[in-house]
């Protein structure tokens, strides 16, 4: 037998001897069992987190469906009729948000605040949106907190010889945050610039520049914060500046040029003004 093949047969032989590792888990263990349960917290976060998410987004689409009835005062006779209906479609989101609540009973809310806060961003829109419709003032974020108290009725176990479940009556509170209340009022801001262009398509000359007051308070509001508040304020600040530029046309428009163009025709005017500017400004 040559060489080669005599320590081939050698390495074959060592191969055979190694014995086989037993890889199996122990379940019984400490360890396997404490990951269990880290596990289990897991899933139990991942799907509170996405019953969130699916609230949230139950929450824009109402706000958003809200927002769209109100812009209807420019054109009907009655806005009373206009804003009743309006609380009514609040009145449902709040209890949207109360589900929220709900959900962050024992929890912190900033663990899950990613969850939900563009749903909150666009309630906050549009509660100030029918606020200052009614008011014509901004509403403060002790006001909107105010109105997300909740009565949750539950039951509560008492022993006394034998188990008698007696009805509870449990408070239930939401709060926005400043950061929230922030961004959704820049947001409303889009919004009273749209109001500004369809009131003057339906001949109202006045809200314009009651609306441009109003708009640059705002931005002074905003102005004073300038670096030093959260980030996401700050890229709202120039969408900001974009609404209250357009208003300060449209009221320039009419106090320079309003003489000369008939009302019918202002609403053309200003939007093809609009559009121009949002071509300059590179908005899509």
């Amino acid at each position: 037998m040559s060489k080669r093949e005599g320590d081939g047969g050698g390495r074959k032989r060592k191969t055979e001897s190694v014995q086989k590792t037993d890889y199996s888990i122990n379940t019984s263990s400490l360890l396997i069992a404490a990951f269990k349960v880290f596990q289990q917290e897991l899933d139990t976060k991942h799907d509170k987190y996405e019953r969130l998410v699916k609230l949230s987004r139950d929450i824009t689409i109402e706000s958003k469906r809200t927002i769209f009835l109100l812009h209807r005062v420019t054109s009907v006779p009655n806005v009373e009729e206009v804003l009743n209906e309006a609380d009514v479609k609040l009145d449902a989101v709040r209890q949207k948000v109360g589900q929220i609540a709900e959900e962050l009973r024992g929890e912190d809310l900033y663990q899950f605040h990613k969850a939900f806060t563009s749903g909150v961003q666009e309630y906050v829109e549009a509660v100030s949106f029918h606020h200052f419709i009614k008011h014509r003032t901004l509403i403060s974020l002790e006001e909107i907190n105010a109105r997300l108290v909740f009565m949750r009725h539950e039951k509560m176990d008492t022993k006394v010889g034998a188990e008698v479940l007696w009805p509870g009556t449990c408070v239930l509170t939401f709060q926005v945050t400043h950061t929230d209340y922030l961004l959704g009022v820049a947001d409303l801001t889009g919004e009273l610039m749209r109001m500004c262009i369809s009131s003057v398509g339906n001949g109202d000359m006045d809200t314009p520049f009651e609306l441009s007051n109003f708009l640059r308070e705002i931005h002074d509001g905003f102005s004073y914060i300038g670096n030093t508040g959260p980030y996401e304020v700050s890229k709202k600040l120039h969408t900001l500046r974009q609404s209250l530029s357009k208003v300060e046309d449209a009221c320039y428009t009419l106090k320079v040029r309003g003489s000369e163009i008939p009302k019918h025709m202002l609403a053309d005017v200003f939007s093809s003004r609009t559009a121009l500017m949002d071509q300059d400004e590179g908005v899509p």
